[in-house]
């Protein structure tokens, strides 16, 4: 990709604002749908209704930030968790086995982060590793999700019902995610209202594996106008 190209993506997305707004993911709640570094675009004008699965801006109920998520439940649903496995209306979505998710142990986005793996120790450098499944709803509507343990805090909680004009969303990391699992006075995000949300989050513009978004030699092609799912 020549240099024109590549300085050339950052006004592309200010000219696309007119139609979807451009967020950057900081942290690693939505891996591996969204790694940190990626620049995506959100549709504000929700085309659709909420469905389950899908992956949605929203402001936090009590402090206004944005977050990502995957819508889980709907309103009237209800949800639990046991042993990592969300139940939907007293049904549990399949999980599909698929091998393992590797990263490099290595600080991540602006913020340094490090990832949590399933095979810790594990040394700078290394190869963390995680499963990576594919969930399905009832439906058929699937998605990939990560797991480091079945024995986890959040990985069994009693059964509630999702409050009309809310929905209830988690992280696809599933054991690095601050979602509806908890409420807001823990530390998590409990039932988001409808109201809140700004979008569907649509496609990824560009990636950038290093610490700044402007660190050209570390970006990641691949992701090029992928399409989020």
């Amino acid at each position: 990709m020549g240099v024109a190209v590549v300085l050339g993506l950052p006004a592309l997305a200010l000219a696309l604002r007119l139609i979807w707004a451009p967020f950057y993911i900081p942290a690693g709640s939505m891996k591996p749908t969204l790694l940190v570094g990626d620049y995506f675009f959100v549709n504000e004008r929700l085309p659709r209704p909420l469905a389950r699965g899908d992956v949605v801006v929203f402001r936090h109920p009590v402090n206004g930030a944005d977050y990502v998520k995957r819508v889980i439940a709907l309103g009237g649903d209800t949800i639990a968790m046991q042993g990592g496995v969300p139940v939907l209306n007293g049904v549990a979505l399949v999980q599909e086995p698929l091998g393992e998710f590797e990263e490099i142990m290595a600080p991540q986005g602006p913020q340094s982060v490090l990832p949590r793996c399933a095979n810790d120790p594990v040394g700078q450098g290394k190869t963390c590793r995680k499963s990576l499944l594919r969930e399905v709803f009832p439906e058929g509507r699937s998605h990939l999700v990560l797991n480091i343990s079945d024995a986890g805090p959040l990985d069994t909680t009693p059964e509630a019902t999702v409050p009309e004009g809310h929905v209830f969303v988690m992280g696809d990391n599933r054991d690095n995610s601050a979602d509806s699992r908890l409420p807001p006075q823990a530390g998590g995000i409990g039932m988001v209202p409808v109201s809140n949300i700004r979008g569907h989050a649509d496609r990824v513009l560009f990636s950038a594996a290093g610490s700044w978004l402007y660190d050209f030699g570390n970006w990641r092609s691949d992701r090029y106008g992928m399409q989020i799912e």
